[in-house]
């Protein structure tokens, strides 16, 4: 469905793709949305959306050789969006059934785009 939209990219570093593929493929597997399931894709998506941040928020700062100020201050808003993440993905998390955990995968799998050669 992405791939049909355009679409705006933060890179991830190889091992968080690594990771996050393993653990879609652990979870599949396992079919069960149980405490683990829901820990592992908590921290996993956690992950993600600080790389993210990271990127949106403070990359464009750091190409533009903003202040040390100027870059506290934004990590200091970015700390704040993932605390709120952390508390809403946690709540939608631990009342994942097993239909929804399936779908929270595929859709995992359908944002992760391999790097272009070259």
């Amino acid at each position: 469905m992405l791939k049909q939209q355009s679409h705006i990219v933060a890179p991830i570093p190889d091992e968080l793709k690594e990771r996050a593929y393993y653990t879609v493929e652990e979870l599949r597997s396992r079919g069960k949305a149980d405490k683990q399931a829901i820990d592992k894709l908590y921290n996993l998506i956690i992950e993600m959306t600080e790389e993210g941040l990271d990127f949106f928020f403070l990359e464009p700062l750091r190409r533009l050789n903003a202040s040390s100020m100027m870059m506290g201050m934004a990590r200091v808003g970015i700390s704040s969006m993932v605390k709120g993440s952390r508390m809403v993905v946690h709540k939608v998390l631990k009342k994942l059934d097993d239909k929804s955990l399936a779908a929270i995968l595929d859709f995992i799998e359908e944002i992760i785009c391999e790097a272009e050669e070259g």
